[in-house]
Formats: C-alpha cells, sequence, structure tokens
C-alpha cells in the first residue's frame, strides 16, 4: 500500500477520535444548558478563554480515557516493527495482519513503535498522575495550611519553616535525589508515601466531624463508613508486595502501584503541597478577619468548623485557579522526569520519554518529537486558558 496523503493522515486522526468528538459534544451541551445552576463551573461558559480551556483539557482527559479503552489506539504502543524504524506519517505496515490496523498515522519512531498510539497512551499516564497528584498536594497543604494562618503563634512558625526548607531546595535537584535508584532501595519514598497519602484521611474525618459533631447519631456511623472505605485505599496504595512498606495481605489490596508510578507521585506531592500550604495560609490570615467568622465565633462555632466551613469555602476561588495552574506545572514536571529518564520506566509512552526517545534523531525526523511536544504545549496552554477563565469568572463572583 501506498502511503497515506496529509490530507488521508488528517480525515484518519478525525476518525479515530470520534468517541472524543461525541463525548466534548455531549459534555458541552449539557453543561451550557444548565450552566446556571453549576456554580462557578457553570459561569466559566460565559468566558470563551475559559471555554477554550477546558475544551483543550477535557480533549486530553477523554482522550486518555478511551485511549486505556483501546477505543482510540491504532496499535500497541510497545510493539516494536522493525521495518517501521522511523517512518514517516502515514506509512503502511507492510505485511499487516488481519484486523491490524494497516498505517502508522504519526509515523514510528526509532524503535518501530506506533508514534500514535504513543501520544494516546501517553495521554492517558497525565490524566492518571497529575490531577491526583495534585489532589493530594492541595489535602496536605489545606490541612497544614488553614490552622497555621488561623493560630498563627509557634505551630505558624514552625509550618512555615518546614515548607520554606523544603522550597529552598531547586525543584529538578529534589526530583533528582528522590527518584534516584539509591534513594529509592532505603524505602524513603515508600515511607514518604505512608505519610503523606494519610492527609486525605485527617481532612475528611474533621470535615465530618466539625459538621456533625452535634448529631453524633448521623456522624458515627458516617465516619466509620467514610473512614473504613478511605484506609482500605490507603492501604492498598502504599503496600506493595516486595517492598519497604508491605502492611496488607495481597488479596486484600485492591490495586498494585508500580513502584515507578508511586515514586514520580509521591515526589510531586512532597514538591507541591510547601507552595499550596502557603496560598493557604496567606488566604486564611486574610478571612480570618472578616466578619462572617466573628459571627461564627460568636455562635460558639469550633475552630476546625470556622476553618473548614467558613474560611475554606471563601478561598474557594483563588485555591481553584492554582489547582488547574498547579496540573500544568505538574505535567510540565513528569514531562521534565521523563525526559531525563527520571521515575518511570524507560519504555513508558509517557510524552517527557517519548521526546526524550525522539530528540536523537530530531535533524533527521522530526515526527517522534514534534508529536509528543506538541500534546504537552496543548495540555499546558488549555491548563493555563482555563485557569485565567476561572480567575475571571471568580471574580465577578
Amino acid at each position: 500500500m501506498d502511503p497515506l496523503s496529509w490530507g488521508e493522515i488528517f480525515v484518519r486522526v478525525l476518525a479515530q477520535f470520534t468517541p472524543v468528538w461525541i463525548a466534548l459534544v455531549l459534555l458541552f451541551v449539557v453543561s451550557i444548558l444548565y450552566k446556571r445552576r453549576l456554580g462557578l463551573y457553570g459561569k466559566m461558559f460565559d468566558s470563551i478563554i475559559g471555554m477554550i480551556g477546558f475544551a483543550l483539557v477535557m480533549f486530553w482527559v477523554f482522550t486518555g480515557i478511551f485511549g486505556a479503552m483501546d477505543l482510540i489506539v491504532t496499535s500497541d504502543s510497545l510493539k516494536q516493527i522493525a521495518s517501521m524504524k522511523n517512518k514517516v506519517p502515514g506509512w503502511a505496515i507492510s505485511g499487516a495482519e488481519e484486523g491490524q490496523y494497516p498505517y502508522y498515522l504519526f509515523g514510528g519512531d526509532n524503535l518501530g513503535r506506533d508514534v500514535f498510539s504513543r501520544m494516546i497512551d501517553g495521554a492517558w499516564v497525565v490524566v492518571q498522575i497529575a490531577p491526583l497528584a495534585t489532589l493530594f498536594a492541595f489535602m496536605v497543604g489545606i490541612t497544614l495550611g488553614l490552622p497555621a494562618g488561623y493560630y498563627g503563634g509557634r505551630l505558624d512558625t514552625f509550618l512555615s519553616f518546614l515548607a520554606n526548607l523544603i522550597l529552598a531546595f531547586p525543584v529538578i535537584l529534589l526530583f533528582y535525589l528522590l527518584v534516584t535508584p539509591e534513594i529509592i532501595a532505603t524505602g524513603i519514598p515508600n515511607y514518604m508515601a505512608t505519610f503523606l497519602f494519610i492527609f486525605p484521611i485527617v481532612f475528611a474525618a474533621v470535615l465530618l466531624n466539625s459538621r456533625y459533631h452535634t448529631r453524633p447519631r448521623l456522624r458515627t456511623p458516617l465516619l466509620i463508613g467514610v473512614l473504613g472505605v478511605m484506609g482500605w485505599l490507603y492501604l492498598s496504595l502504599i503496600s506493595e508486595v516486595g517492598s519497604k512498606v508491605h502492611v496488607i495481605p495481597g488479596f486484600a489490596d485492591l490495586f498494585d502501584v508500580p513502584s515507578g508510578i508511586l515514586v514520580v507521585f509521591v515526589s510531586v506531592v512532597f514538591v507541591n503541597s510547601p507552595t499550596v500550604f502557603r496560598i493557604v495560609r496567606g488566604l486564611t490570615m486574610d478571612i480570618k478577619t472578616r466578619d462572617y467568622v466573628a459571627a461564627a465565633q460568636t455562635r460558639g462555632e469550633g475552630p476546625w468548623y470556622i476553618m473548614l466551613w467558613e474560611i475554606l469555602p471563601n478561598a474557594r476561588g483563588p485555591l481553584i485557579v492554582d489547582f488547574c495552574l498547579r496540573i500544568g506545572y505538574t505535567t510540565i514536571l513528569l514531562g521534565t522526569l521523563g525526559f531525563f529518564g527520571l521515575g518511570l520506566p524507560p519504555e513508558s509512552p509517557d510524552w517527557g520519554t517519548t521526546i526524550n526517545d525522539g530528540r536523537r534523531l530530531l535533524q533527521i525526523y522530526l515526527h517522534p518529537a514534534i508529536v509528543p511536544a506538541l500534546s504537552l504545549l496543548s495540555l499546558v496552554l488549555g491548563l493555563n486558558l482555563l485557569a485565567d477563565g476561572l480567575r475571571e469568572e471568580s471574580l465577578r463572583d
């Protein structure tokens, strides 16, 4: 078969993304129809910039999800075909088997792997790690930043000192230290995960207890149920057979997180938490002087109730904006780690690793490096535009 023309490549790529287009259209139609009932999220659709950013972000989210379901990929991202090494986009696979997609839409890399499929699977790596790692970092930063800003004094001094101590290290150097094999062998990342991943449980426990402390008949079973499920997820997340932390038997382990992904996850949470802490602390110090906080104190509300149900909701605008921006920073950090060959396995289809693999022949073959680089650029651009749109609408709120 002859290679595809650029027009044919474009049409076939659009066809492969059919599930993504359908999901995007449905999401936007439903969101726009009910935007007046959806709070800040709905108001985002009044901003052109926010809508463009949201479309770019959700494009890659749906791409990652449908790619993991094998609805978009055209080939196994790890499969190597010797005859397809460094082939240009649209090149036909010689001797393609029945049922196998006959073309490499975006060409082949230096090992004969499908660049298009690796781009799709790389999106799934980012979708899994970046938002969740950022969410965990926010749980740590909020849980520590609220009491530091509210109480002040020695607690604030101590926590701020720890945050500044971590921030004093260069980020890339800190990442490099955490993901080196020598550090991994000591079990330090596993111990860090054991400590850092407990914060969502602490946050949920304090949140529910402060809300329902006057209704013990509801509070007690609710806490038992929520903390029981979260505790099981926590133990499944930190426990790994053969590692320094193996606390539950294999049959009770809900999922097995590969050590490379766990190390990268912990590194991202550890690096981002101090910055989130400082943002939350500053917002808390400002909001705690407002009249509605004084009114809650006059009613006799407890400190944690005031922090979680009076201060935190009124800080949601800046925090949501920072959350979007921080996912973008995390995506860049993941790409940087992959580019330097740190953390994730060398055969991983994440965009940083793929760019690093393609850069070696960049003067001869552009496509293996350009495709993941543009993917990374578009996702980060979408997150930045989304953050701008949310900031614009939150200021009007």
